[in-house]
């Protein structure tokens, strides 16, 4: 690649340039007129538009709760099956007769408590696979007062109960009684097999 010439005007503009420019040190020599490099110019990236924003906006009302503790019923229908299906599908319609039956209505805790779990063990001892324990759905407080109560203390009390020792290795599924057996007032409690 061979350079081109400087024409004849170009060397007269140069001429011009020289006189009228100052040596920066004595020994520096001239060099002969090449244009500058151009600085790369900043690129400019066009800011994004936003749409209005308006806090809160875009976000979804959630429906208001104020039970903080899931009910009994929709807790014990959460945790998973451990017996057979279809005996489970059939308990629950209430097709399957209870072998024994608890009523605990209008016992307290301390009374309750001993006779669930004297109940359970010797109906497992026994061999019964199906029982029933009525607890009753529970009155219904005068003023409920600043701290919240569930309705129906032994309602809540008898499934922790029953998933706790001793009575944890007895059990095998806890479910709420269908209408016919006491609906939310009644557990089925499905016992193991004794060994």
């Amino acid at each position: 690649m061979t350079r081109r010439k400087l024409t004849e005007d170009e060397i007269d503009l140069w001429q011009k340039v020289v006189k009228q420019t100052e040596r920066l040190s004595p020994g520096s020599h001239s060099t002969p007129p090449y244009p500058p490099k151009p600085k790369p110019k900043p690129v400019k990236h066009p800011e994004p538009r936003l749409d209005p924003f308006e806090l809160g906006s875009r976000a979804k009302p959630k429906p208001v709760k104020h039970d903080l503790k899931p009910s009994i019923a929709r807790s014990l229908a959460s945790d998973p099956v451990k017996m057979d299906e279809k005996s489970f599908r059939r308990m629950k319609r209430g097709k399957i007769r209870p072998e024994g039956k608890l009523d605990l209505h209008g016992m307290r805790i301390d009374g309750a408590h001993p006779a669930l779990t004297r109940f359970i063990l010797s109906a497992q001892a026994s061999g019964k696979r199906l029982v029933l324990v009525v607890t009753g759905k529970g009155k219904h407080r005068d003023e409920p007062g600043p701290i919240p109560v569930p309705r129906g203390v032994l309602r809540h009390k008898v499934p922790q109960w029953l998933a706790l020792p001793p009575l944890a290795q007895a059990v095998l599924q806890v479910t709420p009684a269908h209408i016919s057996h006491g609906g939310e007032g009644a557990y089925y409690v499905y016992l193991r097999r004794a060994r």
